[in-house]
């Protein structure tokens, strides 16, 4: 009786959880960290004029010979911040705004190099306009040329992966400045696979990212 009793017990313990754990979770498209920072501080919102992440592409081998750069416009952000330290953040990119800055004095390779970043062999942007940085972590760094880890969800074409980066982040006088380090990132975990011909140059996998932020306290 005992027995066919405990039976019973953990049967409808073990159905509990299940139905729990499942209420718990959350799809989520590729990998992400769980956001565990605090949002309890003073609100800023990312100044979109003065804010920016630089781009850099390679071909064959890495190095500014062969390279091409640009910058893509943030389309909205927020931050909070407590005390003068950075707590929380997530940035939107506006991915149509994508442009190449090597090619300024050739305007029609530069629209040329723009168009083929834009379609459906790199970023796609018609389909997926805006790319995101959430910070999961903020990590203070007491050596080295930064002095904070950032920890964060990266999406890209719908792809999100979890992605460090080391930052100079400063908060006074109600803005925040958030400079994080030049950071490689795999083009190809984010769905862009297109590679040219051989005779036209391999384009490298990595291409390399930096955030540069500059949110105003909100009034």
């Amino acid at each position: 009786m005992k027995r066919k009793l405990f039976s019973v017990v953990f049967s409808a313990f073990l159905a509990s959880f299940i139905i729990v754990s499942c209420k718990k979770e959350k799809p989520v498209t590729g990998e992400s960290n769980e956001v565990v920072t605090a949002k309890d501080g003073a609100q800023f919102a990312v100044d979109t004029l003065n804010s920016k992440v630089e781009w850099k592409g390679y071909k064959i081998f890495k190095s500014e010979n062969t390279s091409h750069f640009g910058i893509i416009k943030f389309e909205s952000g927020d931050v909070t911040a407590k005390d003068g330290k950075l707590q929380s953040g997530k940035f939107v990119a506006d991915m149509t705004s994508l442009t190449s800055e090597d090619l300024k004095k050739d305007a029609a390779q530069m629209e040329k190099l723009n168009g083929h970043l834009k379609n459906g062999d790199f970023f796609e942007t018609e389909k997926f306009p805006t790319a995101s940085y959430e910070i999961t972590k903020v990590s203070p760094l007491a050596e080295g040329d930064y002095n904070t880890v950032l920890d964060g969800n990266l999406t890209i074409k719908g792809i999100t992966k979890q992605m460090q980066f080391k930052a100079n982040v400063s908060v006074k006088d109600g803005v925040v400045s958030i400079a994080t380090e030049p950071k490689d990132i795999s083009r190809k975990e984010f769905g862009v696979e297109f590679q040219s011909p051989v005779e036209n140059g391999v384009i490298k996998d990595e291409i390399t990212l930096q955030i540069n932020v500059k949110a105003l306290e909100k009034k």
